[in-house]
């Protein structure tokens, strides 16, 4: 039985009975109906179609994977900025607490 499913059924020969002539009229070869050969041919041309569009999808795939890495790169790199800039805005806020709390606490040294 052969091993490939478009391929045609055929029972092993005795190597003796290699030399016999199948309907085509040369020894040794596999005689193909019309039929049998256009639908291996239309099988194989889907399969051909279906690897290309395959590999198209795959390179658009990467493509957009790529893409997406340097987004993510870039917005990493802008969200790190901006904690650095919200960890700064918060040290000067408490420091600016700090010295409105200091003036209060002379104001209120003042009027006693």
């Amino acid at each position: 039985m052969s091993e490939l499913p478009w391929a045609p059924e055929v029972a092993e020969q005795d190597p003796a009975d290699q030399q016999a002539e199948t309907p085509g009229g040369e020894p040794g070869t596999l005689a193909l109906s019309q039929d049998d050969f256009s639908s291996l041919e239309e099988r194989i041309l889907r399969a051909v179609n279906l690897v290309k569009r395959e590999r198209l999808a795959r390179a658009a795939a990467e493509q957009r994977a790529t893409e997406a890495e340097a987004r993510l790169q870039e917005q990493t790199s802008t969200g790190d900025e901006l904690q650095k800039e919200v960890n700064a805005l918060r040290a000067e806020r408490d420091h600016v607490r700090q010295r409105v709390e200091k003036l209060l606490s002379q104001l209120d040294a003042l009027e006693l």
